[in-house]
């Protein structure tokens, strides 16, 4: 048996309605800067070790027939970060609306959630480290 091939680099596409919306959220609040972009099409990167983004409007040839008509639903694009806190102010302070307060979990976990213009949940998280008794 062989082994995987090696990834050097992780992309989540999203199919969205309004390209250029999520596309301003992404790049205004959330650091990411275009690569490319055409008609129906954004590709989005961060300069850190953040997933890449590629935005496609809905009803695109480019996607398996099936899924044209789809939007992203029942997805949250999770990112860690090393300051919750702080983060979740510059966000309030540029008049991102926090969809889900900051809550912890008991597994370590605290995070809140923001939404942008298509509906994509984006959660930001950061871990905590539980003592053991």
């Amino acid at each position: 048996m062989t082994s995987p091939a090696r990834i050097t680099a992780s992309t989540l596409s999203l199919t969205v309605d309004d390209v250029a919306a999520s596309h301003a959220f992404f790049t205004t609040h959330l650091g990411y800067r275009e690569v490319m972009a055409a008609d129906g099409f954004a590709s989005l990167e961060r300069d850190d070790d953040a997933l890449s983004v590629v935005l496609l409007r809905r009803g695109s040839e480019v996607l398996p027939e099936g899924f044209r008509d789809q939007h992203a639903a029942g997805l949250i694009v999770a990112l860690t970060v090393d300051d919750l806190a702080s983060e979740h102010d510059r966000l309030r302070s540029e008049g991102v609306v926090v969809t889900m307060p900051p809550r912890e979990e008991p597994w370590g976990e605290k995070l809140f959630q923001v939404t942008d213009p298509n509906g994509v949940v984006i959660q930001f998280v950061e871990w905590t480290t539980q003592e053991t008794a």
